[in-house]
């Protein structure tokens, strides 16, 4: 559920039976503390106590309040039991894949679910796995995050990426005129990717996701680009022939696997301060020549030094549209800075959230919501869902 009206909401209206008069939020679930501890929990004991640490509140002390204090973390176990179990679904091809968990990468960690992984490695040669948006967030939450957290080793990585998100990037919107120099303009932005996958010590290999909209002038653009920049690709055309569309790729990701056991560099170490892993991310990756923190973010960081919270990962939130906090900065920016706006705490999940620019964890409907097409036939028929 989304909706805007949910983003500052006043609860305990009324006389002192119906609870006390305060200001609250809601989150979009992919957002929420509760889906990203699902996602990270390797057993049903880790569960609880990862649900034991939510901090709920602060007393009228000044102390935190945790999950734990209200004897809450035993039945929202008992609720999450079959939530932790990773749902294995079938392709229309007759693949086995793991579906579990849904952490938005822009405002969450961006990942499958480690038992979920986890689970595939004991029962497949390869395993692929996904992390949200741009390298920039779901790759850097990947290593620095998920695969600290699980002890996963990463073989090979992939960068998808097509056409029209390149043009877009060259400033044109994706246009479909077969305009060559926004495809040309918006490359750097693809180069910054393959260099912030570089940074964690792995060579990626490119996916170019094909489309009836692609021109054959725009595919052999990107191509010659991509060899001049002795990049390892491949056009995988799976919209139209499904798995068949994609052996090329498959064969250079099997290729670049094979080569060498390759250790993850990761971009900081949680001992840190809290700034200085704020700063590494936004500077190392993001490209960022700065990093500006408003007077509430630095009364968070206190507090969370106050409370022996430093030592907790980052995960960053930010928009997904731009390498920057801005989404309107598109292609390869340079020479920006970014602001922190807060620091959230989520102890339970054992990460720290920085929230950058103006994004926001509940996201609003648009003009025609997708319900206004739904409906119901006089046979009992629903129709519309798709």
């Amino acid at each position: 559920m989304n909706d805007r009206s949910l983003r500052q909401v006043i609860v305990g209206v009324g006389d002192r039976n119906t609870g006390i008069l305060a200001n609250d939020s809601y989150v979009i679930t992919p957002a929420s503390e509760i889906m990203a501890i699902l996602g990270l929990s390797t057993s049903y004991q880790d569960l609880k106590d990862r649900l034991s640490r939510i901090l709920v509140a602060f007393s009228e002390e000044g102390k935190p309040v945790f999950a734990k204090d209200l004897n809450a973390q035993g039945s929202m176990a008992a609720i999450l039991r079959d939530a932790l179990k990773p749902n294995l679904v079938l392709t229309t091809e007759g693949v086995p894949a793991f579906i579990h968990t849904g952490p938005f990468g822009n405002i969450a960690h961006g990942t499958s679910s480690i038992l979920a992984d986890r689970i595939a490695l004991k029962l497949a040669d390869f395993v692929i796995t996904e992390s949200g948006f741009g390298s920039e967030l779901g790759a850097e939450k990947f290593f620095d995050i998920a695969s600290a957290v699980g002890d996963l080793q990463v073989s090979a990585v992939v960068i998808v990426t097509t056409i029209r998100a390149l043009k877009h990037h060259g400033t044109n919107a994706g246009n479909k005129d077969g305009n060559l120099s926004d495809l040309e303009a918006g490359f750097p932005n693809l180069l910054r990717h393959v260099n912030i996958v570089r940074k964690f010590n792995f060579e990626p290999v490119v996916s170019i996701n094909v489309f009836t909209s692609d021109t054959d002038e725009e595919k052999q653009k990107l191509a010659q680009l991509l060899e001049l920049n002795n990049l390892k690709y491949a056009f995988a055309d799976f919209f139209s022939q499904g798995g068949q569309g994609g052996l090329e790729l498959a064969k250079k990701v099997m290729e670049s696997a094979g080569k060498k056991d390759t250790q993850i560099k990761r971009i900081y170490d949680p001992k840190e301060k809290v700034r200085s892993k704020i700063e590494k991310i936004a500077t190392m990756i993001y490209g960022a020549s700065g990093v500006q923190y408003t007077d509430q973010a630095a009364k968070d960081i206190r507090q969370i030094e106050k409370l022996g919270y430093s030592g907790l990962y980052v995960c960053m939130a930010k928009t997904q549209y731009s390498l920057s906090d801005n989404p309107k900065l598109l292609g390869s920016p340079e020479g920006f800075s970014v602001t922190i706006k807060a620091v959230n705490i989520a102890a339970g999940s054992g990460f720290l959230i920085p929230m950058l620019g103006d994004i926001m964890t509940m996201p609003g409907l648009p003009e025609v919501p997708a319900a206004e097409n739904i409906t119901l036939s006089d046979d009992g028929e629903i129709s519309g869902l798709s």
